[in-house]
């Protein structure tokens, strides 16, 4: 077996070397379908990141992606010396992809590993996909990039009328084949995406097609590309976690004060909660300040603290908390209670056991009291739900569900990958939603029993709220789908 993949990693070795002078001509040739690429990876990829390309190439694609630091490997002597003339910073090495160990140090981790069109050119898929969780911490993704079989009859007919660089013959993979290798090698695929319906300008017309004709799901199944972004499940931490700082942004919820911190279960060693007030006109920052005193640090590991919200609305709140907290795991709890403390605990369990590294509430499950949510409201988010589940390519039954659950150096890189989305949530909700799914996060939802009010008023108008959604579906669409 050994000899032949010796005599196919070969092969290959000697096809690419022949062709290595003349690849850059080739990827200028087809660069409205290379700038596409990039454009997509792009997204999916955090700015400064250490990444490892295995199959590189003469490392157009790395360089593009600005890494803090970049290693390219690719099994052709030519086309790594290609690479190394205009390196720009980044590591180019010749070596064989499925023997990893050979050329990298067992304990180098690097946050995205890629394999662009280059799962097809490998011998045993299982086994070297196996061998890249040596070099995954429990952040690293994996990101694989290949073109749809449906594409195969074009692309031989290209290669034949020169349209196309030459490729000595691959595996036809589809997206089911690739989930299926992943799977059986133990990595949890977080995301999937399909991209380009046109590989060429079509003068003008391919940058249309690729940016909003490949987003819809009738036109998806014939796209060129194929994403699937996974994570390794063997370096998933099941005991890292053992503090978490609860934020509950009030505004005129007086009554409920002390009713959320009787009820809020013990459930990790060391916790915080953190009142943020929001210039309420009843006596609600009066009664933060009296359950402070009475359950303050009367039990180890149990704080809490209290601050006035310097602007408005929820989102500013949410923030201005997360930036005081100081534990390990963020929680959102809404003041009015009408999502239990009680159900805290199961949030936090797929946190600290790696299900999950964003954790959801959905309040659209489970039959609500009569009185919870209005007819229309109840309408409006079921038909929200499955826009924002077609933008973000994830599953959400209820995105404004105020609980939301994510660790706070995630929330760090949330901040840093959606610097490009401006000030544009006026929820807090949304901008934790759309980092999540840029930063391709393993995101669960939990059921809640969504309850009725006990006291005070609901804060959302339904109009002006249901206005501001359409909004953000909009701005998702153009900032996060139509790419």
């Amino acid at each position: 077996m050994k000899k032949k993949q010796n005599n196919f990693a070969k092969k290959i070795s000697i096809f690419y070397d022949k062709i290595a002078k003349n690849r850059k001509k080739w990827i200028e040739k087809g660069s409205s379908f290379h700038r596409e690429d990039r454009l997509n990876l792009k997204e999916l990829i955090l700015p400064n990141s250490r990444i490892l390309e295995l199959g590189c190439g003469t490392g157009y694609l790395l360089k593009s992606l600005r890494p803090s630091y970049g290693l390219g490997i690719d099994l052709s002597k030519e086309i790594i010396k290609e690479a190394n003339k205009e390196s720009n910073g980044i590591h180019f090495i010749q070596g064989d992809i499925s023997n990893l160990a050979k050329y990298l140090p067992k304990k180098e981790n690097f946050d995205y590993i890629i394999l662009s069109d280059t799962i097809g050119y490998i011998e045993d898929i299982q086994t070297t996909l196996e061998s890249l969780h040596e070099f995954c911490n429990k952040e690293t993704r994996i990101i694989i990039s290949y073109y749809s079989p449906l594409w195969s009859p074009i692309f031989s007919l290209a290669t034949f009328l020169k349209f196309k660089m030459p490729e000595i013959k691959t595996q036809l993979l589809n997206l089911q084949d690739i989930k299926s290798f992943l799977k059986i090698s133990n990595f949890d695929v977080v995301r999937v995406e399909k991209k380009i319906l046109s590989p060429i300008k079509l003068l003008g017309i391919g940058r249309v097609l690729n940016r909003y004709f490949a987003t819809l799901p009738i036109f998806s199944f014939f796209c060129l590309r194929q994403y699937v972004i996974a994570r390794s499940l063997d370096k998933i931490d099941k005991t890292k976690y053992n503090s978490a700082s609860i934020i509950i942004p009030c505004k005129n919820e007086q009554g409920n004060i002390e009713a959320a911190i009787k009820r809020l279960p013990r459930f990790a060693k060391n916790m915080e909660i953190i009142f943020v007030e929001g210039n309420s006109s009843d006596q609600t920052w009066k009664k933060i300040q009296t359950v402070k005193k009475k359950y303050n640090n009367k039990v180890p590991g149990f704080t809490i603290k209290s601050f006035k919200q310097k602007g408005k609305g929820k989102a500013e709140a949410v923030f201005f908390g997360f930036e005081k907290a100081s534990k390990e795991v963020l929680f959102i709890l809404d003041a009015d209670l009408t999502m239990p403390p009680e159900e805290l605990p199961k949030f936090w369990n797929k946190i600290i056991l790696g299900e999950a590294e964003y954790v959801n509430g959905t309040r659209l499950i489970y039959p609500m009291d009569n009185d919870a949510m209005r007819f229309l409201n109840y309408i409006a988010n079921k038909i929200f739900s499955i826009l924002f589940s077609w933008i973000l390519s994830q599953r959400y039954t209820d995105t404004l569900c105020g609980t939301k659950v994510l660790t706070k150096k995630n929330y760090e890189k949330i901040k840093l990958k959606n610097r490009d989305l401006g000030d544009f949530d006026p929820f807090g909700d949304f901008f934790i939603i759309f980092g999540s799914s840029r930063l391709c996060l393993k995101m669960c939802e939990i059921p809640i029993r969504y309850k009725a009010r006990s006291y005070g008023e609901t804060q959302i108008s339904r109009f002006s709220h249901g206005l501001m959604l359409v909004k953000m579906v909009i701005f998702a669409f153009f900032k996060i789908k139509a790419i």
